[in-house]
């Protein structure tokens, strides 16, 4: 049965994955200095809505890490991820992006978008000085309102409904900037936030360090991010506190759902089992493969899905009933950009539902809003969990 369902993914790619779009480079924002890393242009992908979605619009935000410091921040500067310059001139459309209503259905015909990433802060640094040395640029924040003012130009401002998503860093900064997405747009527009795989917890590793808040604190000092952090978080405790979900989503106004996978295989990865911690690598083969684990790597991991989850219910605020989410318990990162788990014969699914079919019943509000967690691993059988190379 494996191979029929290998074989049913690659013909759904194939299919799905004709639809390329190109890059629109915003030049204009480089006078505003609103650039990537290098100092080169913001960038997106836009594939037009037509029909009864020609007001409609997805603005999708790529994923990709952060940098935290000056070192790690020159690595991007030379790759797509901080320069627009090495960025592909077509990128392929498909899943919650698709033009095609049999694997999109409720948003195909939108105004869909790709924004590119190439700040390395989830679009919320902005340093005016530029050191003549490295020629690092970090302006995330300009480069998220220069994109938005393009499209807006384009025809969202005259949004009917409009969706702000992404994946991984990329959903991070769905949320970070939910409700600023929200207030660009008109007073009636229908306007909700979707986060796929950004949902990153504070949690120690497993020696015991607090590695990830000491890793966004650098990002936050780094971009100085702290300005451009939802003030109803920053307000209340220190700014880098306020790049983790968990504290600063109960604050935010606009209705918001949350896709992840319990056992994110980024953050088991890089928060609860990062190489610093594990200099032996006695983590390596489990990191690669959720099989490959041993029974204490599995009860490790059991306890980061229970973290998970609380840190879900405690994010979610007072606003409830405008919240949504589908946590699964699969061992995966970026369910979204995927037409194998969005929608397809075999894709995960909770109270058998998929991603799509929860997402769009949550946003047309045809359903009571959907908040599913999922049994622990190995239960779930709909999984596809990820094996890495490495």
């Amino acid at each position: 049965m494996e191979w029929l369902r290998i074989t049913l993914c690659l013909v759904i790619m194939l299919r799905t994955e004709g639809l390329y779009v190109n890059i629109t480079y915003v030049q204009t924002a480089v006078a505003k200095g609103a650039v990537c890393l290098d100092g080169s242009p913001p960038a997106y992908h836009l594939d037009r809505g037509f029909g009864a979605g020609v007001n409609n619009w997805l603005v999708q935000i790529e994923g990709g890490g952060w940098c935290n410091n000056v070192t790690t921040c020159l690595a991007r500067k030379t790759n797509r991820l901080g320069s627009s310059k090495q960025m592909i001139k077509q990128l392929a459309f498909s899943a919650i992006l698709s033009d095609k209503p049999q694997f999109n259905p409720d948003f195909y015909n939108w105004n869909r978008v790709k924004i590119r990433y190439c700040d390395g802060s989830s679009f919320t640094g902005d340093v005016e000085a530029v050191d003549p040395v490295t020629k690092l640029y970090y302006r995330g924040a300009r480069v998220f309102v220069a994109v938005m003012e393009d499209l807006l130009a384009k025809g969202m401002k005259n949004a009917q409904n409009a969706v702000l998503s992404g994946c991984s860093a990329g959903g991070l900064a769905s949320i970070l900037h939910c409700d600023s997405f929200k207030a660009l747009l008109p007073v009636r527009a229908k306007v909700k936030c979707f986060s796929d795989a950004g949902y990153f917890i504070n949690t120690k590793d497993i020696s015991g360090a607090e590695h990830i808040e000491a890793y966004f604190s650098d990002v936050v000092t780094t971009h100085g991010s702290a300005k451009n952090l939802p003030i109803s978080c920053t307000s209340k405790m220190k700014p880098s506190l306020c790049f983790f979900p968990q504290y600063v989503s109960k604050e935010i106004r606009t209705p918001l759902f949350v896709i992840n996978a319990a056992y994110d295989s980024w953050q088991i990865k890089n928060i609860l089992a990062p190489g610093v911690a594990d200099p032996h690598g006695i983590w390596h083969d489990c990191k690669t493969d959720i099989t490959k684990c041993s029974t204490d790597q599995l009860r490790t991991m059991q306890g980061f899905r229970l973290e998970f989850m609380k840190a879900i219910s405690n994010g979610l605020g007072p606003l409830i009933n405008s919240r949504g989410y589908f946590i699964n318990s699969c061992y995966a990162h970026c369910q979204t950009e995927m037409q194998e788990n969005w929608l397809a014969i075999d894709s995960p699914k909770l109270n058998n539902k998929t991603i799509a079919k929860a997402v769009g019943d949550w946003f047309y509000d045809t359903s009571e809003p959907f908040q599913r967690g999922d049994c622990p691993y190995p239960c779930d059988k709909t999984c596809h969990n990820r094996v890495f190379d490495i």
